[in-house]
């Protein structure tokens, strides 16, 4: 347990937690939104800190990042709660949930990665935002040692939170659930606009890939898919990384499982406009290697979490020396 930060004390005993847009109100004795975030006393505090549910070494690709050190492992670590509260969670057991936790310090978690042979650390499996304390301690650690840090994010926070921790991230990998404001409102709790702003400043300051999980009936016409491409595009890039990810039903929402057809034809809209598309939790040739954007040629191979690049020169295309936007 440790005082949060971005908080201000209110009236009463109440406090007011900023780290995220929900500004949640908080009585003594209640917890945010978010789950973890609990006023005792008038004092906010974040029971999560060095508090881990899941602990990994994964394959990069699992996160997913596809330009970013692929075929390596990284450090996964996890706590549990979430600032949103999606129907259709796939990670609902931590998310919405409090399993137990096992204590492990920013010092020992740079360890452990050293002593993996770690790339780095990676924050994910429920929304590593709201572990804001931690992350920042241990990723600035991690720096230190000269250590990647990764964060698969939904990117619902607050400005200023997010500029802070920014500096000590070497890749993102942020949802955009979808490109429509009603989808947020009705499904995650939360609203589009803030997830937008902070993958426009992700973009500026570091390595950033992009996943939209598809639903059915509820994100997957074409027009949505073409505005997502067109909006990635020019406000991210078009070299910025998308992926397109099957969903299926494993909490509240029961729609049935993404059609591989639906991701095939969201591959098709979405390549109009980004350079680089691919398909998750599903296998399709198309949607899983990396191709050089100029010549065509293949430049990683990729079956399930087996990743062999065969055709880069650094981050150019070893054939026609065309940059691919590939931090390797």
């Amino acid at each position: 347990m440790k005082e949060a930060a971005y908080y201000e004390k209110r009236a009463e005993a109440r406090v007011q937690c900023h780290l995220c847009p929900h500004h949640c109100i908080i009585a003594d004795g209640k917890a945010g939104l978010c789950g973890p975030r609990r006023n005792r006393a008038g004092t906010l505090y974040s029971d999560i800190y060095e508090q881990v549910t899941s602990i990994a070494m994964d394959p990069i690709e699992k996160k997913p990042l596809y330009h970013f050190h692929p075929g390596s492992a990284i450090l996964s670590l996890g706590t549990w709660g979430c600032n949103f509260a999606c129907d259709f969670c796939q990670n609902w057991a931590i998310s919405q949930a409090q399993p137990a936790t096992t204590r492990l310090t920013s010092k020992q978690a740079v360890e452990a990665a050293k002593r993996e042979a770690s790339i780095g650390i990676a924050y994910t499996y429920n929304e590593p935002l709201i572990w804001f304390e931690y992350v920042l301690e241990t990723a600035r650690l991690a720096r230190e040692a000269g250590l990647a840090n990764v964060l698969v994010t939904n990117g619902y926070a607050s400005p200023e939170p997010f500029e802070e921790l920014l500096p000590y991230v070497d890749a993102i990998n942020m949802d955009i659930k979808a490109i429509r404001p009603e989808f947020y409102k009705r499904l995650c709790r939360g609203t589009l606009e803030p997830v937008l702003a902070n993958a426009k400043a992700a973009a500026r300051r570091t390595h950033l890939e992009v996943t939209n999980l598809v639903i059915p009936g509820h994100n997957d016409t074409d027009a949505e898919f073409d505005e997502l491409g067109r909006w990635v595009a020019a406000e991210l890039g078009p070299h910025v990384p998308i992926h397109l990810s099957a969903y299926f039903p494993r909490y509240k929402l029961k729609a049935p499982p993404t059609p591989i057809e639906t991701l095939e034809r969201a591959h098709a809209i979405v390549s109009k406009h980004v350079r680089y598309v691919y398909l998750g939790n599903t296998y399709s040739e198309r949607g899983s290697n990396t191709l050089c954007q100029r010549c065509g040629a293949t430049l990683i191979t990729r079956r399930g979490y087996s990743t062999r690049v065969i055709g880069l020169k650094g981050s150019r295309c070893a054939s026609c020396n065309a940059e691919n936007y590939i931090v390797a």
